[in-house]
C-alpha cells in the first residue's frame, strides 16, 4: 500500500530546469514559442463494505505536457519519459510535425503583461503533515464511517466507507517569460448507504474534504449525514403535476449553475453556440444573483495564482444584481474575439447571500418542492432550454410532507433565472462552487 515517506523522485525546481531545458531545445529546433507544464502526482482510494476492504488504489502520475507554436501553426504532446536522451526525439519530432499543420494567426502564447508578477500569497494549498497520514490511519476512517453509517438504522441493507487523497506537485514555464508552480493537497471522506423500502432501493450519500486533513469532516458527520439521505428517501413517490415554488438545496445548485458556466465562456461567444452573446451588462438574472470568481481564497478548492495557461488569476465579478458583467475569457478565443484574456474556467465561485437557512425558508413555503438531486437532463448552451429530472421532498405550509422522485422541470434559463426569489446563508463547503440553497417562485413541475 501507499508509503507517503517515498521521496518525490524531482523536485519543482528539477523540474523548471527541465522545462526550460526543453523549451530550449525546441526552439533551436524550429518552435517560435513553447509552453511547458511538468508535474507529477499521487492519489490514493480506500473504500469499505461490511468491514473489510472492498478496494485500495493508489496511483501516481509523472509528466511534460508540450505545446509548441511554430509560425503560427500550433500543437499539443504529452509523455511519461523525462529522461532526456528520450525527450530529445520527442520534442524533435513534436516540433517538425508542427510544421505541417495549418497556420492560425490567432495561435500564440499570452502577452506577458497577464502573467502574475511572481511575488505569491500563500494560499494554504498544501498540508505539511500529509506525510504523517499513514496507511492504518487512511483504512481507519473509512471503517469507522462505514461502521456507523450501517449502524443508524436497521434499514439500512449496505454501506460503503470512502476515503481518498491526493498530492500533486507542477511547474509551469512559457518562453517569453511566466514561471509558476504549484503544490497541493485535498482528502475526502464520505459514504454510501442503500435502505430497504418494500422492493425499491433508495440510496444516499454524502462526502466530504478539506485541503488540510485537520479540517476533514469527522466520520461521525459523514455517516449520519449519508444514512440521513438514504433513509429520507423511504417512500418516495410521484406527485401530480402543476406550478411549486422550487426549493434547492445547497449541494445541488451547481448542476443549476452550469446553465451559465458554458454560455459563459469565450470559445462558446466566438462558436455562435452561447444563448448569452451580446448579453454584457445586461440583465440575465433575478437582482438576487450576485456571482463573484474569487482564486485568492486560502485553502479553496478552485484557489489558484495561475490558470492552465499561465494568466494571471484575479478576483472578479461575473454577475452583479442579476447584470452579466464578465465572460470567462481564454487566451485564444480572446483574441478570436478581440477581448483581453481573463482566465477562460472558473476557480472559486462565491455568492452573496441572503438571510436564512435552508430550514428556515421551508418553514415559510406553502406549496413547493425541496429539491436534492437533480437526475439526468441537460441544458442546451446555445438557446438556454434545459430538462432535468429531479428528486426531493414536498413541502405543505411550511413543512417536509413526503419524499418524491420521478419528477420533471423544463424550460428557459432567460426566464428561469428570474424566478429565483431568494438566496440562502448556507453556502455548500465542500466544493469550488460556494453555492446556497436558492428559492425560485412558480416552477413547473411535470409528474403524475
Amino acid at each position: 500500500m501507499f508509503n507517503p515517506k517515498i521521496k518525490i523522485k524531482m523536485t519543482n525546481k528539477e523540474r523548471k530546469d527541465l522545462a526550460k531545458w526543453a523549451i530550449d531545445f525546441a526552439q533551436k529546433k524550429g518552435a517560435t514559442e513553447v509552453a511547458a507544464s511538468i508535474s507529477n502526482s499521487r492519489a490514493v482510494e480506500i473504500e469499505v463494505r461490511e468491514q473489510k476492504v472492498d478496494k485500495i488504489k493508489e496511483s501516481t502520475q509523472n509528466g511534460l505536457y508540450l505545446q509548441i507554436y511554430r509560425d503560427n501553426k500550433y500543437s499539443g504532446h504529452s509523455t511519461n519519459n523525462l529522461n532526456k536522451k528520450e525527450l530529445e526525439k520527442f520534442i524533435s519530432e513534436a516540433v517538425e510535425a508542427t510544421k505541417y499543420l495549418s497556420a492560425d494567426e490567432f495561435r500564440a502564447l499570452p502577452d506577458p503583461e497577464l502573467y502574475p508578477s511572481g511575488d505569491y500569497s500563500d494560499l494554504q494549498l498544501k498540508d505539511d503533515s500529509y506525510s504523517k497520514v499513514d496507511p492504518e490511519k487512511r483504512l481507519a476512517i473509512a471503517m469507522e464511517i462505514e461502521r456507523l453509517a450501517r449502524a443508524q438504522s436497521d434499514q439500512i441493507i449496505s454501506a460503503t466507507g470512502g476515503y481518498s487523497d491526493d498530492y500533486s506537485e507542477s511547474v509551469r514555464v512559457h518562453s517569453n517569460g511566466f514561471m509558476g508552480e504549484r503544490i497541493s493537497t485535498s482528502f475526502w471522506a464520505g459514504a454510501e448507504v442503500t435502505v430497504k423500502d418494500g422492493d425499491a432501493r433508495p440510496e444516499g450519500y454524502f462526502w466530504g474534504g478539506a485541503r488540510h486533513f485537520a479540517e476533514m469532516p469527522s466520520p461521525e458527520e459523514l455517516a449520519q449525514k449519508a444514512a440521513s439521505d438514504a433513509l429520507e428517501r423511504v417512500g418516495q413517490t410521484k406527485i401530480e403535476s402543476g406550478k411549486y415554488d422550487m426549493l434547492v438545496e445547497n449541494r445541488s445548485v451547481g448542476r443549476l449553475l452550469y446553465m451559465f458556466v458554458g454560455p459563459m465562456s469565450a470559445r462558446a461567444l466566438q462558436q455562435k453556440s452561447s444563448y448569452l452573446e451580446g448579453m454584457l451588462n445586461q440583465p440575465i438574472a433575478s437582482p438576487l444573483l450576485t456571482i463573484t470568481d474569487d482564486p485568492t481564497i486560502p485553502k479553496g478548492f478552485g484557489s489558484r495564482h495561475y490558470d492552465n495557461e499561465g494568466l494571471k488569476a484575479e478576483k472578479r465579478v461575473m454577475i452583479e444584481k442579476g447584470i452579466l458583467k464578465q465572460y470567462y475569457v481564454d487566451n485564444y478565443y480572446g483574441k478570436k474575439l478581440g477581448i483581453a484574456a481573463n482566465g477562460g474556467s472558473p476557480s472559486n465561485v462565491i455568492f452573496e447571500l441572503g438571510e436564512r437557512d435552508k430550514e428556515a425558508m421551508v418553514k415559510s413555503i406553502k406549496n413547493g418542492i425541496l429539491v436534492t438531486s437533480f437526475n439526468g437532463g441537460n441544458s442546451n448552451g446555445t438557446t438556454g432550454d434545459f430538462s432535468f429530472g429531479v428528486s426531493g421532498f414536498l413541502i405543505r405550509n411550511g413543512e417536509i410532507s413526503k419524499p418524491v422522485n420521478e419528477m420533471n422541470i423544463s424550460g428557459n434559463a432567460k426566464e428561469f433565472w428570474q424566478l429565483l426569489s431568494e438566496v440562502g446563508n448556507d453556502p455548500y463547503a465542500y466544493s469550488s462552487l460556494k453555492c446556497p440553497t436558492m428559492l425560485f417562485t412558480g416552477i413547473d413541475f411535470s409528474g403524475i
